[in-house]
């Protein structure tokens, strides 16, 4: 049929199966369908939105709870818009329609296709990415969980080592990352228990170096460690210290396995970012090197249309504040309501940006002397950056540290405030 009306669909994901209403703009089911999740139930959904009028240049818009996944591969083929309800928010909506608390998945479908048609301009589509920006975007993603599962299996790892083992988390504490550095995870391939690590001789130490890649300083560390293992220590039984060094061998495993996953994912991203055309942009930026902006770029993607304004991307990276305000009382907080590996990547950024004595550290530094915490001259510094980040790349110029700090900010941000409007000039991202 042709497209004589407005035409919205609902669908509800399922691991199997999924739920697909058709509505039309007076709020009308016009079709139900329960398809497979695979080929033919896909063909199934595409051959009924065409049979509804979907074309290439008018596509029927499609609400699901889900941002990602085959089925919304299969959706965002063309230039047809796909809305990622958030299934709070969908309960919320199907509470309109119904007061019984009943709930049903052809029910849910057609509460999502009714989304679409009474407060579509409330939700975004998914932004039009790039395929490079949207790979970078796993790479990066994978890399970062790679990451804290590393860091998890570390911390068990030095919780059981601190059960019986103590030589070993001396021994490594000099050596940065400690327990997953190469030379710590072979040493304690090599010599599980404290009992055996006493035992070890010269010649021991050292192949465990080499094996693990060590190449400058072996004699020295090997003296060192020498002297750490054969300490006075306090001891668990025999029979109990054994038993944990078996433990800690199948738990070296995994750390061994999450510390190769981690290294392989740094590669890929290593390999695949600086072929992206907003990369020199993003690391000519004090505090990004390649793994942190990465990141930064998986999460605010590659479409230039998915942020209206500098103040939309402070906001989604919860850089910003927020007012709360009801009646004489008034609150200005932070964000809690934010893309968390965004706003956890700005805190790194900052952070790293404070390394140099650059005029991002000279910011940083008069916000705490205003009386600023730590974390909120952080925080305050990175909704700075981001706001250029975002004149930047809708520009498609570097960072200019001479034009986003220019000297003598505050003395000119007061004089602004004493001229009109449209003679007050400010440096790009200071808005918001």
């Amino acid at each position: 049929m042709g497209r004589g009306t407005l035409i919205y669909c609902g669908i509800v994901w399922a691991e199997r199966t999924h739920d697909v209403a058709l509505v039309d703009d007076t709020g009308q089911l016009l079709a139900k369908r329960h398809i497979t999740d695979d080929a033919a139930g896909y063909k199934i959904l595409l051959e009924l939105l065409a049979e509804y009028g979907d074309t290439a240049e008018n596509p029927i818009p499609v609400a699901i709870e889900t941002s990602r996944g085959l089925l919304v591969a299969v959706l965002r083929t063309g230039t047809r818009k796909v809305f990622a309800i958030n299934p709070m928010a969908a309960a919320r909506y199907r509470d309109r329609h119904s007061v019984s608390r009943k709930k049903s998945d052809p029910g849910d479908a057609l509460v999502l296709a009714n989304i679409l048609r009474t407060d579509m301009h409330a939700h975004r589509p998914l932004p039009d990415d790039s395929d490079l920006g949207r790979a970078i975007s796993v790479l990066a993603r994978a890399q970062q969980d790679s990451l804290w599962n590393r860091q998890q299996l570390a911390n068990q790892f030095r919780s059981l080592l601190r059960e019986y083992y103590p030589a070993a988390l001396a021994a490594f504490a000099a050596w940065t990352n400690g327990l997953c550095r190469p030379e710590a995870r072979e040493l304690l391939k090599t010599a599980p228990t404290p009992a055996r690590a006493a035992r070890l001789t010269r010649t021991q130490i050292q192949a465990a170096l080499k094996r693990a890649g060590r190449q400058r300083g072996i004699e020295a560390a090997v003296d060192r460690l020498r002297e750490v293992f054969r300490g006075k220590w306090a001891h668990q039984p025999l029979l109990v210290e054994d038993a944990l060094g078996k433990q800690i061998l199948a738990l070296l495993i995994q750390l061994d396995a999450a510390c190769t996953a981690a290294d392989q994912l740094a590669e890929a991203v290593e390999e695949a970012f600086p072929q992206h055309p907003d990369a020199e942009i993003l690391l000519s930026f004090p505090g990004l090197g390649i793994q942190l902006a990465a990141r930064v770029l998986a999460e605010i993607g590659d479409d230039r249309t998915r942020f209206a304004d500098a103040r939309g991307l402070k906001a989604y990276a919860g850089s910003s504040p927020i007012t709360r305000a009801s009646g004489k009382k008034s609150a200005i907080t932070r964000r809690w309501v934010k893309n968390d590996r965004l706003n956890h990547a700005g805190y790194l950024w900052a952070f790293a940006s404070l390394r140099a004595p650059t005029e991002a550290n000279a910011h940083y530094r008069r916000r705490r002397e205003q009386g600023d915490s730590h974390a909120a001259a952080q925080r305050n510094l990175f909704n700075r950056m981001i706001g250029q980040l975002y004149h930047c790349l809708q520009h498609g110029q570097r960072f200019d540290e001479a034009v986003a700090f220019p000297a003598g900010i505050e003395d000119a941000a007061q004089a602004a405030q004493s001229r009109p409007p449209e003679k007050a000039r400010r440096p790009y991202g200071s808005g918001g």
